[in-house]
């Protein structure tokens, strides 16, 4: 009854996404709703189920202060920076890179909102949410932050992966968004809890290749988190984020 009561809980959220978007509103407005409910029920679980009185900080939100807000966003959003330089010159040495600039105020403004609500709303469900759920489920087991870690990075890539792709591009996405779920969680862990520094790492990636594949490089096909251009980095970052294991 226990994971039942876990796995209900997004399928809710989801139901509510999707039921919006079967009256017709598109996905980033049919998203609106499902986050008000994720923002409004979460602390409320938080408290109820795991037993903790201040849910934003057991979540990763709140902060003892803005210094350290500041301090994990800015190593997030750098690594998110390095990340998409590495993949950029990968690109660039296969060949697959068409230079066209068409960078505008509104790419950049669309870029910055996709990422900061992508970013956030993502990060604190899976990072915020279910990695502390699943730890909270595997506490009386030692290697239950471990299992945690790997089982949220999983679960991350299979939300994410579009099943109807060849079944080498399948593979490949789908080890590229475990391995950058493991990331974002190690990070999580390194920041001491808090979530703004995989938030910046997240969104930074999602905006930025935003940003760059429509107004740079041009349209890529397929998603880069498949192909050994981003694997290689993911694997560095993993490996370097080690001891938090």
């Amino acid at each position: 009854m226990a994971w039942l009561n876990t796995l209900l809980y997004p399928a809710v959220l989801v139901a509510i996404f999707l039921g919006f978007q079967a009256l017709g509103a598109a996905p980033a407005v049919a998203a609106l709703p499902a986050l008000l409910a994720l923002l409004v029920s979460l602390p409320l679980r938080v408290k109820n189920l795991w037993k903790e009185k201040q849910a934003w900080i057991s979540l990763g939100v709140v902060a003892p202060s803005r210094k350290d807000v500041f301090k994990v966003l800015l190593r997030g959003f750098i690594k998110a920076v390095l990340l998409l330089l590495v993949l950029l010159i990968g690109l660039f040495f296969a060949g697959q890179i068409k230079w066209q600039p068409q960078i505008s105020a509104g790419l950049l403004l669309n870029g910055f909102a996709l990422g900061v609500g992508v970013g956030f709303a993502e990060e604190l469900l899976f990072r915020g949410w279910l990695l502390g759920e699943l730890e909270f489920r595997f506490a009386s087991k030692a290697w239950g932050k471990s299992l945690a870690l790997v089982l949220q990075a999983l679960v991350f890539s299979l939300a994410h992966t579009r099943f109807n792709l060849p079944l080498a591009s399948l593979c490949g996405l789908l080890g590229g968004l475990t391995l950058l779920g493991l990331a974002l969680g190690l990070q999580r862990r390194a920041d001491a809890g808090l979530i703004w520094g995989a938030v910046a790492l997240h969104g930074g990636l999602v905006g930025g290749w935003f940003v760059l594949n429509q107004g740079l490089i041009g349209q890529q096909e397929g998603n880069p988190i498949g192909s050994w251009l981003a694997w290689i980095p993911l694997l560095l970052l993993i490996w370097v984020r080690r001891r938090w294991w």
